[in-house]
């Protein structure tokens, strides 16, 4: 056997930090709070933070695989808490305050969270689930001296003098819950190695395309999925940070603007609001190079409007599962001979995979389907950062061969570019056929009246399923039914479009902000037989 010639570098996450410091110690981590205030910081600063938060946690007790839980917005005190918890060789748990009171409680009782930090404006969450919490034994504020302990004076308390505990890494670093639409969220644990994997893989050109020179403005909050890796790849290049509070439309605006914005990542509806803004205030986004785009599919009329401002739109495929980063898309090798209209149809699609994730959709009896761009089916994943199994759970959340089930319905084409077609449990089927939901919501966000919209699968008495479309006008519009089935006529096939569209104020949304389907299933779910059955009387 040959010797090993090479340096056994760890791949842990104070690396990351300790590289951003070093190399990039004063390009400006910039927060902004919910009222307007700005915070500015470096990343020099951000890891002195952490150092000093490490030791104070060392001095609380805290060891190596405890977790240490923030309830927190984006500022750059809750990305030195990140580096701090793990730099002691703990877990980070991100919760989200938009959850239930009962999930919060639920999460922090089965993560067993020792310490929790939290925001001010957070402290109503507190007071009331405070009694019911098991484990924690210290709560800090980071924002509010008015409290039994803030960061402020915690970490003040603490000199610099302190050595980032050393592990294995493939130790834990950051455990993550799923939103849990249906039944209890279950519990995701990254480990080191893995998110430094996903961040080397993000700031490549065909995925973030993050560099020194870049400055990054992540609207997807720190609580959800890890910030899609954000703050780990930033890191790794040094990349200057602006953090905000909110996702108000006109306070971004001006973010973009002022600190010259040239990267944000976000959902769709954050897109929607920010570009009604743009138009009405007659601005322009001229630094602006990047928007990524998930959290659910773009609609077109996202696409269009940001390519025609010279902006590209990276679509983003992932799940809490995948660290997120799953696909992204980016321009392909033919790109400038494409038409407008063909680079926005590429666009619209998920795109492929980085180097470290696979993919393959398989059908009903597991056996795989053609890349041929119209074979769908249930959408597969393995690689460096997808789970294995989910936390304190005993059984692998993977088949023999290490892939995952992601529940979504695909199709993938001859270059390796991915297109969702639906959920597993939101695709409708009609007299036999299946009708994608994601299309059939996208193409009505294209017509000009309509805000929002969601395509569900109702029982009907002789086609078995047929959809059901609720829509949220525009303010101050109203699209008739007609309208809206001869818009969607020109889109998709006839025989999808449906016969009845419901106008609604609003539709209900998960925590991280997708349409809960399984909600409007129940409040539907008889509708269009009731319908039916009402007319048979009439006749």
């Amino acid at each position: 056997m040959i010797a090993n010639t090479m340096q056994d570098f760890k791949l842990r996450c104070s690396t990351l930090i300790d590289h951003a410091a070093r190399e990039h110690g004063t390009r400006p981590i910039v927060s902004i709070r919910a009222d307007g205030n700005q915070n500015d910081s470096c990343w020099r600063a951000v890891r002195g933070e952490a150092i000093q938060l490490a030791k104070a946690l060392a001095g609380l007790g805290i060891a190596r695989g405890d977790r240490v839980a923030t309830l927190a917005m984006n500022h750059a005190e809750h990305l030195a808490t990140w580096y701090g918890v793990m730099g002691v060789g703990a877990i980070v748990h991100t919760i989200n305050p938009r959850l239930f009171d009962e999930q919060i409680l639920y999460i922090i009782n089965h993560a067993e969270d020792r310490i929790l930090l939290y925001d001010a404006s957070f402290q109503p969450i507190i007071d009331r689930l405070r009694d019911r919490l098991t484990t924690v034994e210290h709560y800090i504020c980071f924002d509010s001296s008015e409290v039994e302990r803030s960061f402020g004076n915690l970490i003040g308390a603490q000199d610099q003098d302190f050595a980032w505990v050393d592990g294995d890494e493939r130790e834990a670093n950051m455990l993550c819950y799923t939103s849990g639409t249906t039944g209890n969220p279950k519990g995701v644990l990254y480990q080191h190695r893995s998110t430094v994997l996903h961040a080397m893989a993000e700031i490549q050109p065909a995925v973030f395309d993050f560099a020194p020179a870049s400055v990054i403005l992540p609207v997807v909050p720190m609580f959800h999925a890890a910030a899609w890796g954000i703050p780990f790849a930033g890191a790794a290049v040094g990349a200057k940070l602006v953090l905000s509070a909110t996702n108000d439309a006109a306070m971004l605006l001006d973010l973009m603007k002022r600190e010259e914005v040239t990267h944000s990542a976000g959902v769709p509806t954050v897109w929607l609001s920010l570009l009604e803004h743009v138009e009405q205030a007659g601005a322009t986004l001229d630094d602006l190079k990047t928007v990524i785009v998930g959290g659910s599919a773009a609609p077109r009329e996202i696409v269009e409007r940001f390519m025609r401002m010279g902006v590209r739109v990276s679509h983003a495929w992932g799940m809490t599962e995948t660290s997120p980063i799953g696909t992204m898309g980016a321009p392909s090798p033919d790109w400038r001979r494409r038409s407008f209209d063909e680079k926005v149809d590429l666009t619209l699609k998920q795109g492929r995979t980085p180097f470290g994730v696979e993919l393959r959709v398989v059908d009903e009896q597991g056996q795989d389907l053609p890349r041929d761009g119209q074979s769908a089916g249930r959408l597969l994943v393995r690689g460096a950062w997808v789970l294995q199994r989910y936390f304190k759970s005993d059984e692998d959340a993977v088949d023999d061969n290490g892939w995952f089930d992601t529940g979504d319905v695909a199709v993938i084409d001859g270059d390796g570019v991915l297109q969702l077609t639906d959920r597993a449990k939101d695709v409708i089927k009609s007299g036999g056929e299946w009708i994608s939901s994601v299309e059939l919501e996208n193409s009505a966000i294209s017509h000009p009246d309509i805000l929002e919209a969601a395509a569900i699968g109702a029982a009907h008495p002789k086609w078995g399923e047929r959809p059901l479309l609720l829509i949220v006008p525009k303010p101050g519009r109203r699209p008739s039914e007609a309208d809206v089935q001869q818009f969607l006529a020109q889109r998709v096939a006839k025989w999808w479009v449906p016969e009845v569209i419901l106008l609604v104020k609003e539709l209900p949304h998960t925590a991280t902000g997708k349409i809960l389907k399984t909600e409007l299933r129940r409040q539907y779910v008889g509708y269009l037989v009731d319908n039916a059955t009402a007319a048979s009387k009439r006749d």
